[in-house]
């Protein structure tokens, strides 16, 4: 069965985006991974848009692994949306999210 990847990606506004940083590695990334649904993460940043753009502050990416789909159900309905509301109303629309459903591929 393919693993899942439940990727976030986070445009923050520059100002602010140390510490939101510092906060997502202490605070929101270890909450999600405590709910014991996901394999391991990857925290990336954004390092420049494939084509120009104009600066609208800076993009990261959290890349949450899930073992299957039923997992990820589980996460959505039962801990996404106090996450996600917490997120907002620390930083509300400093930080704006887009979050997709990946599956690996198999060779």
């Amino acid at each position: 069965m393919p693993q899942i990847i439940y990727n976030v990606t986070c445009n923050v506004e520059t100002d602010i985006a140390n510490e939101w940083i510092t906060w997502m590695r202490s605070v929101h990334i270890p909450e999600v991974m405590q709910t014991g649904l996901f394999i391991s993460y990857k925290f990336m940043q954004v390092i420049g848009p494939a084509v120009d753009e104009e600066d609208s502050g800076k993009t990261y990416a959290v890349q949450y692994i899930l073992p299957n789909i039923e997992n990820f159900l589980t996460y959505k309905d039962s801990f996404a949306p106090a996450l996600q509301a917490k997120t907002f109303q620390k930083y509300g629309e400093r930080v704006l999210a887009f979050r997709t459903l990946l599956e690996m591929m198999e060779d």
